[in-house]
């Protein structure tokens, strides 16, 4: 078996680009592999600032893993502050790692890029965790002695930098650390959001997974289109709505939908309401469970607190051979 990682960061409500690029993919390698799923709450703090937000969307997040299909006593689900030995490895990264490496880090690269743009000090508003985040990333991921972790072509750097940065500490050292790799599903490289970019709660085009029907219907209703009337060919391969359609619906759908398109006859009314009766029916019970999980905050504690548990029992010996190789104690 192998071990695999994914984890989220807990900024905003859980989307359908979340399901489709990291909690579908956990839940199929589940049926063969060892799967840990982590909520970055840690993370998180490179943005937020209050503490019960935080935690509030910590809550949202486990709620949504278990609601979509995630077993606890098959999957291990955790929360990134009860294991404190991430924290403590990552800072023994940071000290062999080259700050260039952190420089070329997507996140900070886009923060300096706006900050010039506007002609403000390249580093201004840009706090020392977002600068870190790539160090803390891959503490998450080599302390559990992942080899496989599931991620979007956007986040593949997230890995290469782990497996960098482990590479590095090894050759100090030994070899220690185990040197992960990526797993991109190709069936979801990139989830479009509702106006044409990648989904992303940063951008805030995200369609609410399990929000009540009335407002996902909004979300639906509200992707961007352009001027081509219904009996206008359209082509599916650009197409934002059958992008996220073929996602989710049965194959004879994504098919009929897909000629209807090519033909010309099919308006963006009517695909968008097609969407909006899938979205609304496949995910109805899971949409039902999150409803009834998500009130229950001492439940959701035990099974947080039981999955890390799991997980320091991982964590402990990686650790204690890291600490005896660079200051000769476990």
């Amino acid at each position: 078996m192998k071990v695999v990682l994914t984890g989220s960061k807990p900024t905003g409500t859980p989307h359908l680009g979340n399901y489709l690029g990291m909690i579908r993919p956990a839940l199929e390698l589940a049926e063969r592999d060892e799967v840990l799923c982590f909520i970055a709450d840690y993370h998180a703090l490179t943005t937020l600032t209050r503490g019960e937000k935080v935690r509030d969307l910590t809550y949202q997040a486990a709620a949504t893993w278990i609601a979509l299909g995630l077993d606890p006593k098959k999957m291990t689900l955790y929360r990134q502050s009860d294991v404190p030995e991430v924290c403590e490895l990552a800072w023994i990264l940071a000290c062999s790692t080259s700050k260039g490496l952190l420089n070329r880090a997507h996140a900070y690269k886009a923060a300096v890029a706006a900050n010039r743009l506007r002609g403000r000090d390249a580093d201004t508003a840009v706090n020392a965790g977002l600068y870190y985040y790539p160090v803390l990333m891959a503490a998450d991921i080599l302390l559990p002695a992942a080899d496989l972790v599931p991620v979007g072509l956007d986040q593949r750097q997230h890995v290469e930098f782990a497996r960098d940065i482990a590479g590095h500490f090894n050759s100090v050292y030994g070899p220690i650390l185990t040197i992960p790799e990526p797993l991109i599903d190709e069936r979801v490289a990139t989830v479009p959001g509702i106006d044409g970019r990648k989904m992303s709660k940063s951008y805030d085009n995200v369609i609410p997974l399990l929000a009540p029907p009335e407002q996902l219907r909004k979300s639906v209703m509200g992707i961007v289109t352009d001027s081509r009337t219904s009996d206008q060919p359209k082509d599916p391969d650009t197409d934002v709505i059958f992008q996220i359609y073929r996602q989710i619906a049965p194959d004879e759908a994504v098919e009929r939908m897909q000629t209807g398109l090519r033909r010309g006859g099919m308006g963006y009314a009517r695909t968008k309401e097609d969407l909006f009766t899938v979205l609304v029916e496949r995910f109805a019970g899971a949409r039902k469970r999150y409803r009834e999980l998500l009130p229950d905050r001492p439940e959701l504690d035990r099974l947080l607190l039981e999955g890390a548990k799991r997980v320091r029992a991982r964590a402990v010996p990686v650790l204690a051979r890291v600490r005896e190789a660079v200051i000769g104690e476990p």
